[in-house]
């Protein structure tokens, strides 16, 4: 375990963007309303003694009132600012991008350019310079982790072992650990020696397949395969409220727990408390029920699995100096 006394980190990392990200409309819009929520759901963290890390995108980091209430959030070390990468929203941005591009899939030279602006702009307007990011879609590669490790960032954890985008372009991360690891730079996937540290996103399948069966399972496209392999009862599942019911995923973290995995680290979108704005939850009935199972979930977690909230800097931190 990599927590205190021995007790296994518990990591919330939230994409802190803008309202409505899944649609262009969206895109163009960047209201960031959802950012008056955040106070009330960083309230619950505290109740747990879980501090969250807020991955917040440009427009986060600088527009009103989101700016302002995220600074206020951070004082007192009540949680973490990192970054949060939309090729869309982070200048300099082409049009062509608000389709919404995968941060891997642009040219290496304006995917610098944007993770530096976007690392600047959250030093500059929030008072903090970020160590930890996770890739908007997931978009994260071999170049995305030798620019990140030249601006100074620890940790990422755009990775999710279970995570396959590639009708749409996208990454495909089947292999991954769920365990903490040092990737290579040849293949994020695996473990290596770069000096970031890779902390995957909690995924798996149930009932739990051996990982070379899991492998197979992440490599295969959503439709028709997984659909036909789910009503024979095999199904993913992450500690994600809005994606895997309560029931796997407290089932799922006890299994994390008697294997040893060091951390469980779940996401969410700071969107999804806002009614309408995320596709998960399109009213306010709806977020209710997703706080209630974040509740019940972080009351397991912590309650009756024995962890310890952690930040990803406070995490990376504590596994640097153990290792």
């Amino acid at each position: 375990m990599n927590a205190a006394n021995g007790r296994p980190a518990i990591l919330v990392g939230i994409d802190t963007e803008a309202d409505d990200q899944w649609t262009e409309a969206g895109r163009r819009a960047l209201s960031v309303r959802n950012a008056e929520r955040l106070p009330a759901l960083q309230a619950l963290f505290e109740r747990f003694l879980v501090r969250p890390t807020y991955l917040v995108t440009h427009e986060m980091a600088c527009r009103e009132p989101a700016a302002s209430i995220l600074r206020d959030l951070a004082r007192g070390g009540r949680c973490e600012i990192g970054a949060h990468l939309h090729p869309w929203s982070s200048p300099p941005y082409r049009p062509e991008d608000l389709v919404g591009t995968y941060p891997h899939r642009l040219p290496t030279e304006l995917l610098e350019r944007q993770l530096r602006e976007l690392t600047e702009t959250i030093a500059e307007r929030q008072g903090v310079r970020p160590t930890s990011y996770r890739a908007g879609r997931h978009g994260f590669d071999e170049r995305s982790l030798r620019i990140l490790e030249s601006l100074g960032y620890t940790v990422d954890t755009s990775v999710d072992p279970l995570f396959n985008e590639r009708r749409k372009g996208g990454a495909v991360f089947a292999g991954a650990p769920v365990a903490p690891y040092r990737p290579s730079y040849e293949d994020v996937r695996r473990p290596g020696a770069a000096r970031i540290l890779e902390v995957p996103v909690s995924a798996a399948t149930t009932p739990p397949l051996p990982k070379t069966l899991e492998r197979l399972y992440a490599s295969l496209p959503p439709i028709p395969y997984r659909g036909a392999l789910r009503r024979l009862g095999i199904r993913p599942v992450w500690l994600r409220p809005s994606y895997s019911s309560l029931e796997d995923s407290l089932a799922f973290a006890s299994r994390l727990r008697a294997a040893g995995v060091p951390c469980f680290n779940f996401l969410f979108h700071s969107s999804e408390v806002l009614p309408g704005g995320s596709p998960y939850n399109p009213d306010e009935a709806s977020v209710e029920r997703f706080l209630e199972r974040l509740e019940r979930l972080l009351a397991h977690l912590t309650e009756g699995l024995g962890g310890a909230g952690r930040t990803y800097r406070e995490f990376a931190a504590e596994w640097t100096a153990a290792a």
